[in-house]
């Protein structure tokens, strides 16, 4: 793979050029998504919002390269993901975007600190330690970063998710309904933090999500249904 290209100041960190996703069930053909079309400036906050079953997670799963289209292009900082074998699509990832989970994927064997390094070690970097310490502390677990996730209670682990999705410093990040698995009170503390950081580092925040609260907090609501673009 060629070295990660840079886009200009101004342009966009994320073009979705008319994405369509079609699986093969059986006999049927089943399209999840549409000829899909938009464009997010760098730092802008964004939610994907519509029923179930209208094409969120395909739609998330496109942009950061965890699968591919049938047709149409995505570009992440002018990285066209279609023009890259699945090593090339990984280097994107792991250089240029943040994840965050409903279900936290934590890795279980590893403390709550190890977990957070874990992206950092990935790349070879040496400061892995003293970042996710550093994260660890802004997200208030400071004194938890020797705990196992199952020692954790939902709303740390996810405290752990996104102190590990902002160490390598990601120009965008993805969050897969960042909230579905907690009580009310626990997700609002995890909002404020994942907005906050967010702020803080100047990130691109893309959120799956059926809270409409929500989505309300992002500069821009895309939504879905029966895979097409109902509004904008």
């Amino acid at each position: 793979m060629s070295n990660l290209s840079a886009m200009p100041s101004g342009q966009p960190i994320l073009e979705v050029d008319k994405l369509s996703k079609v699986y093969r069930s059986g006999e049927r053909q089943v399209t999840a998504l549409r000829e899909l079309s938009f464009t997010l400036a760098a730092g802008a906050t964004c939610a994907i919002t519509g029923p179930s079953g209208s094409g969120k997670t395909t739609l998330l799963g496109l942009c950061a390269g965890l699968d591919t289209p049938s047709s149409g292009r995505v570009l992440i900082d002018g990285n066209d993901l279609g023009a890259l074998d699945e090593d090339g699509r990984a280097k994107v990832r792991n250089k240029l975007v943040g994840f965050v989970f409903q279900n936290y994927q934590l890795i279980p064997t590893l403390t709550a600190l190890e977990n957070v390094m874990v992206p950092l070690e990935l790349q070879g970097a040496g400061s892995a330690q003293q970042l996710a310490t550093e994260l660890l502390d802004k997200v208030g677990l400071a004194e938890r970063r020797t705990h196992y996730p199952l020692q954790l209670s939902g709303g740390e682990q996810q405290r752990v998710a996104l102190a590990r999705a902002f160490i390598n410093s990601p120009k965008i990040l993805f969050a897969d309904e960042p909230t579905g698995n907690l009580d009310e009170d626990t997700s609002h503390g995890i909002v404020e933090l994942l907005f906050n950081l967010n702020r803080a580092s100047g990130t691109t925040l893309v959120i799956v999500t059926h809270n409409m609260e929500l989505a309300a907090r992002t500069e821009r609501i895309i939504s879905l249904r029966n895979g097409a673009l109902v509004e904008r």
